[in-house]
């Protein structure tokens, strides 16, 4: 009996010795309490009695919290470590404190939390983190904490919350999220309607206010008026108008993407060709004014407008090309597959518009509507672009239909003069302008033959009918487009 005695005295003068200097360990109703508050430490001490349930490392001067740092003390159910210089919490560093309740991290310096050491914290009651530096809070961040109570994440820097962020903290009965710089757009209406139906307690409503939008700064959030959002729908267009039409090398296409929603969505382009895939982004830097920026030189062009150009067209280019559009309520994208028939068997003749396509907009009679815009439905996403050959001139009325007699040679244009500048007196055009892709056509006579376009946000289709007093069967063969400025140009 008196050797058993022996060691279990040995064994509790070693627990006491075991506290490290300058904590003091007390074991306090069946539990091991160390407090090593307010001694100027540095760094989590080490020797620590690994029957440790509850550590106080409050007021110290604690930088870092490394992985393994409370590896010898995974019994702690109550850690507190408010008032440091944490700025840095390796992932894992609280992982394996799986029987914790308490934790407090607030007043430090935590930009990026390790939110998922919190899968492994489903005990957790309490949970402090207020006053720090935070701006994120991921989805999902707080989904195996069923049992927590108490949630404190005010005074950090989150401009926005996830939706429903909350919604598996079964037990919360206390939030604090007052000051922080919320955005009180979109993607926080969730959050006021929330607050408005939840029976939890949230202190400070008045201090849950907008930081942005300028007009709404000051203005708590249960007082911001409903805004009208909606997730973006996306519209792919194209020219030449290929439903029925061939693309061959050295063709120039344009992919117009519209999209809509609100706010605004974002766009960008996917494209996957046969040699690579990349991702190009049509805003361009602030102050790039209307130029559109390159990507990819000699390739593509993308527009601010939604616009992707593909100067010159060549095997290289074939693949799919997909657009994308992003905002706060989600996103949207259509795709297309551009096939290319390879070089054109008839080369174009001097004079003839080579961009062209069978069934452009520049074929329809004057005020005629197009039937579809050049709009790909849904079923038609998928399917290849079809490839026409390039249009040629108009044949003369009475004429027979392509395939349905013998070949013809195309009349080549008659001669003309270039239209740049003020045209001779008596010379007269027609114009019908197909703004925004609206298919809504507007006639307008020009005397001096000049058109002057301005290509801005968004896209302008410009085509051109001769005037009636052209000679009869003499086909309109060129357009002639001429700088006249650094973002115009005169047609």
């Amino acid at each position: 009996m008196a050797p058993l005695l022996a060691l279990l005295l040995a064994a509790l003068l070693g627990s006491g010795r075991a506290c490290p200097e300058p904590c003091a360990c007390v074991d306090k109703y069946a539990h091991q309490f160390a407090d090593c508050a307010y001694k100027e430490l540095q760094a989590v001490p080490a020797g620590l009695p690994s029957n440790v349930t509850t550590l106080s490392l409050s007021a110290n001067k604690i930088s870092s919290l490394p992985r393994g740092a409370f590896a010898e003390v995974t019994q702690v159910s109550s850690l507190w470590l408010a008032h440091n210089e944490i700025a840095a919490i390796e992932p894992g560093a609280l992982a394996v404190l799986v029987q914790l309740k308490n934790l407090d991290v607030s007043h430090n310096q935590i930009v990026e939390f390790p939110w998922q050491d919190l899968r492994n914290l489903s005990a957790l009651q309490l949970l402090k983190m207020n006053n720090n530096r935070m701006a994120l809070v991921p989805q999902g961040a707080f989904r195996t904490l069923k049992d927590l109570r108490s949630l404190r994440i005010n005074n950090n820097r989150f401009a926005a919350l996830p939706e429903g962020v909350f919604d598996s903290l079964g037990s919360l009965s206390h939030l604090q999220i007052y000051n922080n710089p919320f955005e009180c757009s979109c993607a926080l209406q969730w959050l006021k309607r929330w607050m408005e139906s939840t029976l939890i307690s949230i202190p400070e409503k008045d201090s849950i206010a907008c930081a942005l939008p300028e007009r709404l700064r000051g203005v708590p959030l249960a007082k911001v008026p409903d805004l009208r959002c909606a997730a973006p729908t996306v519209q792919l267009s194209y020219s030449p108008n290929l439903d029925a039409a061939e693309l061959f090398d050295g063709f120039t296409l344009s992919l117009h993407c519209a999209a809509t929603g609100s706010p605004p969505p974002e766009l960008r382009w996917k494209i996957r060709t046969a040699g690579q895939s990349l991702e190009l982004r049509g805003s361009p830097p602030e102050g790039a004014g209307k130029e559109p920026p390159q990507q990819e030189p000699e390739r593509f062009l993308v527009f601010k407008n939604g616009t992707l150009v593909i100067p010159h067209l060549s095997k290289r280019e074939e693949g799919t090309y997909t657009c994308l559009a992003t905002n706060e309520l989600g996103s949207n994208h259509t795709s297309v597959n551009v096939a290319v028939a390879g070089a054109q068997k008839y080369p174009p003749q001097p004079g003839k518009d080579a961009a062209a396509g069978k069934g452009q907009a520049g074929d329809r009679k004057p005020g005629a509507k197009g039937a579809k815009n050049s709009v790909l439905t849904p079923e038609e996403r998928g399917k290849a672009l079809g490839p026409t050959r390039q249009s040629q001139p108009a044949a003369a009325a009475g004429t027979e239909p392509e395939g349905q007699g013998p070949a013809r040679v195309p009349l080549e244009p008659p001669s003309v003069e270039k239209k740049c500048g003020s045209a001779p007196s008596g010379t007269k055009y027609i114009s019908n302008h197909a703004f925004n892709q609206s298919g809504d056509f507007k006639q307008h006579s020009f005397e001096l033959g000049v058109i002057a376009l301005d290509v801005a946000e968004r896209d302008a289709r410009v085509q051109l009918t001769p005037s009636p007093a052209r000679p009869r069967g003499a086909p309109l063969g060129a357009l002639y487009l001429c700088q006249q400025g650094r973002r115009g140009h005169a047609l």
